[in-house]
């Protein structure tokens, strides 16, 4: 019975973790030797004669070029592995802020025949990390991506990095594996090379990452391949050989690199990980929960697989986290069953030792029980240390700067100070009115899950020097504002420091009291041989002068006679320019008066010293009359009517007889008028009946009757009104004789 306990957290693959912008790590403190049987080994293989670019591993042998990763938070797709690449592994670390990151040229593989026989180009530095191993199964699988900085702009190229996992061994069917690369391009017999995937080819297992489009500022290369998976059919219990190899092509610049995800290289057996947040193998009630993730090889995808395991530990399920699934079922094509664990929050404080223990059993095809088991804590308190400062404030000030820094688990942390601050770093007052003592300030820190731990922030006062007394005095529009300056508990002579607004004002003056001062605020700053204290003072500005008058009235007709009234504020002085040519300078604002024949602006300054404001009033003249072209006054001269217009009054003639009997002459009956505005004309018969009525400026009637007929020669009775201009208007009758 082979039995192997792997704890493995790869939560960013499933998707527990989500995704965040910080980078992948790459630590060089593993030697090739524990990279391979602590990292990349899962379940059902074990690995013997690990060497380095074909030599032995030695003692503490760290390599930079063969290194553990983890991707931590990031959106990159295996959580933690082990780095292969052509230059130091910390080259590969984002964000991608270059297009042709290289970090140092590694031993040269140029020799190898492998890498030879699928770069196409001339091999040079790159590294070579290989070793036997034995299955326990008849296959073995393993995930990896191959990521480079050749990309895009040497896709294709003469620059065609390239790497491979060469499998040496017997084959269960056909000739044996004879370094035959396991590196290809899903479906194919390619091999995975900057030329044979990339923008130009194979884009479906090609991922562009230039600028950090797709992993954000995880890992600096310009562009990898997607999750991809190394196969192959093996004989159980025989010994293989498989090297893993990557190199660079042409130069040695622009670094490439393969990442192997952690225990994936396995066989057969399905593996139990459990993926928590914090990353390790614990959980907090009411905080965080964990998945239990049951993986089984690639090589198993195409069968429906059941798998029954046993529930241990301490922990209740049902009463301490939720209850479970149980067997799970892999369908075909499905490689991962993810359950998620969640934890109950009772309350108590006394069950950290609470733990759950999952175990899968899974018979190899050699006969073999190979047992998967992972461990999951269950915890009910969170340790959080609070790192504070504890000040010494040599001078008093109306605010300290207090910090504290929280270390633990599930940040960010939130900070809440006695008196309601929040935050960190914080501004407290220290002690005030005495000389030395102490003050106490408590924080809280909180992480994101509401645990929390309270920590006191002591400031310490150690006052030798105050300023006691701010005093100023007013300035105006000229520099004639003062400041001044009363101290207390100096020790030796001090030194005072004033400083203003300007730009006429000096930057330093060493003296109680400063004089011709602008407007402004002042700092003043005194130190002695112990400490310094200093505080500020606003100079205020005198009113300045306001000029306001107002003109009554403001416009009519020449002659005018206009009232000016003086409003002005703050001035001692006043200077009045009429506009008229007439100027007079006061000391009052008394009113002034003015008579005007033409339009005028008038000037008043307000001063007071060489301080001063101006107003202005304007007065407009009219020559007034009147503006109507039929009026008999009309003044063409005016452009202001003042109502005077005065009119005609109209006249009329009326003739006594008319002949309508179509020779063009004497055709129609009308009045001749003059200065008529509007005429009603009405004509009657003997019997009083209405033949005619018509109006406007000219009506005439044409010797027919109202229904249209031809009137009869006789006498007939006629009546009108003439409207003149100006409401004039003149009435009159009279008889006319019709003869045709």
């Amino acid at each position: 019975m082979k039995i192997k306990n792997v704890l493995t957290s790869i939560a960013l693959v499933f998707g527990f973790i989500s995704a965040g912008t910080a980078q992948i790590s790459v630590q060089n403190t593993l030697t090739p030797n524990q990279l391979v049987q602590n990292i990349l080994l899962g379940f059902g293989v074990t690995a013997s004669n690990i060497t380095i670019n074909g030599s032995p591993i030695l003692a503490n042998n760290v390599q930079n070029n063969v290194s553990y990763f983890n991707s931590g938070t990031t959106s990159f797709p295996i959580q933690q592995g082990v780095l292969l690449t052509t230059g130091a592994g910390i080259g590969a670390v984002g964000p991608n802020n270059s297009t042709s990151q290289t970090n140092g040229g590694t031993p040269s593989v140029a020799t190898d025949v492998d890498l030879n026989n699928i770069a196409n180009g001339t091999v040079t530095n790159g590294v070579v990390l290989e070793f036997d191993f034995i299955p326990a199964g008849d296959t073995i699988s393993f995930n990896y991506i191959f990521g480079s900085e050749e990309y895009p702009e040497f896709s294709p190229s003469t620059f065609n990095d390239a790497f491979g996992f060469f499998l040496t061994g017997p084959s269960p069917s056909g000739p044996a594996y004879a370094s035959t690369n396991l590196a290809l391009i899903p479906g194919t017999t390619i091999p995975v090379t900057i030329n044979n995937v990339g923008d130009a080819s194979n884009t479906t297992y090609y991922v562009f990452n230039d600028n950090g489009s797709t992993y954000g500022t995880a890992i600096q290369y310009d562009g990898t391949t997607v999750l991809l998976s190394a196969n192959a059919s093996l004989i159980c219990g025989e010994t293989y050989h498989i090297k893993l190899a990557i190199c660079n092509v042409g130069d040695q610049s622009y670094d490439s690199g393969v990442f192997l995800q952690a225990n994936s290289f396995s066989s057969e057996a399905v593996e139990i990980a459990v993926a928590t947040v914090s990353g390790d193998t614990s959980v907090y009630e009411g905080c965080s929960q964990a998945n239990l993730m049951f993986i089984r090889p690639q090589t198993q995808l195409g069968d429906t697989l059941i798998i029954n395991y046993t529930i241990g530990g301490s922990a209740t399920m049902g009463t301490d986290y939720n209850n479970l699934t149980n067997p799970i079922t892999f369908l075909p094509g499905e490689d991962t069953i993810v359950l998620s664990i969640i934890p109950v929050f009772d309350g108590m404080n006394n069950d950290n030792n609470e733990f759950v223990i999952i175990t899968a059993t899974t018979i190899s095809s050699c006969g073999d029980t190979i047992i998967s088991s992972g461990t999951l804590y269950i915890l009910d308190s969170i340790p959080i240390t609070i790192t504070e400062s504890n000040p010494t404030v040599l001078c008093a000030s109306d605010s300290v700067l207090v910090t504290a820094s929280a270390t633990g688990l599930f940040p960010p942390y939130t900070y809440s100070w006695q008196g309601g601050q929040t935050g960190s770093p914080a501004y407290f007052p220290s002690i005030q009115g005495v000389l030395t003592g102490t003050v106490d300030y408590i924080v809280t820190a909180t992480n994101s899950c509401g645990y929390s731990n309270t920590d006191t922030v002591t400031i310490t006062l150690n006052q030798t020097l105050i300023v006691d007394t701010l005093m100023m005095w007013p300035a105006s529009c000229d520099p004639i504002g003062a400041v001044s300056a009363v101290i207390q508990g100096q020790t030796g002579v001090p030194l005072y420091n004033w400083t203003g607004p300007g730009p006429n004002n000096p930057n330093f003056i060493n003296a109680s009291v400063w004089e011709n001062l602008s407007s402004g605020w002042y700092y003043f700053t005194v130190t002695d041989n112990v400490c310094s204290a200093n505080d500020s003072v606003f100079v205020d500005i005198l009113p300045p002068p306001i000029a306001d008058i107002t003109a009554t009235p403001e416009f009519g007709c020449s002659p005018l006679t206009v009232n000016f009234t003086n409003d002005s504020q703050n001035a001692s002085n006043y200077a009045w320019d009429f506009g008229n040519g007439q100027t007079v300078n006061l000391g009052t604002t008394a009113s002034q008066s003015q008579t005007y024949t033409s339009s005028a602006v008038i000037q008043l300054i307000a001063s007071e010293g060489n301080c001063r404001d101006t107003a202005y009033a304007f007065v407009t003249i009219s020559i007034c009359g009147c503006t109507d072209p039929l009026a008999l006054n009309y003044n063409p001269l005016a452009n202001a009517d003042d109502g005077s217009c005065y009119y005609p009054a109209p006249t009329v003639e009326v003739p006594n007889v008319f002949s309508p009997n179509g020779d063009g002459t004497n055709e129609l009956f009308f009045l001749n008028t003059t200065n008529a505005t509007n005429i009603s004309l009405t004509i009657l018969n003997r019997w009083g009946n209405v033949v005619y009525e018509g109006s406007g400026i000219n009506p005439a009637w044409n010797g027919k009757t109202q229904n249209g007929n031809e009137a009869g020669d006789g006498v007939y009775f006629y009546k009108y009104r003439v409207d003149g201009l100006q409401e004039q208007f003149l009435e009159g009758h009279g008889f006319l004789t019709l003869v045709r």
